[in-house]
């Protein structure tokens, strides 16, 4: 019975780590990177606070893009 744990167990934890990374990838595609922070930062007014502070950083960004008339989606996001 041991060692079937002993083998059992590795495996267990090997495939855990594997679907903790593929968590870990989705999630930083979605993630905001500091270049994106500082273009906000610098040409932010008021409105653009409000809608940071009531939809998050990446909405606040696209609204910010949307009134100034230039589209950068295609960067996408920084590594």
């Amino acid at each position: 019975m041991q060692g079937l744990v002993v083998i059992v167990y590795p495996l267990l934890l090997m495939g855990f780590a594997i679907l903790m990374n593929r968590v870990q990838v989705r999630l930083d595609y979605g993630a905001v990177g500091g270049k994106q922070v500082d273009e906000f930062l610098e040409s932010a007014d008021a409105t653009d606070v409000d809608n940071l502070a009531k939809s998050g950083l990446p909405a606040a960004l696209d609204e910010l893009r949307h009134r100034h008339g230039h589209d950068d989606e295609a960067t996408g996001p920084a590594s």
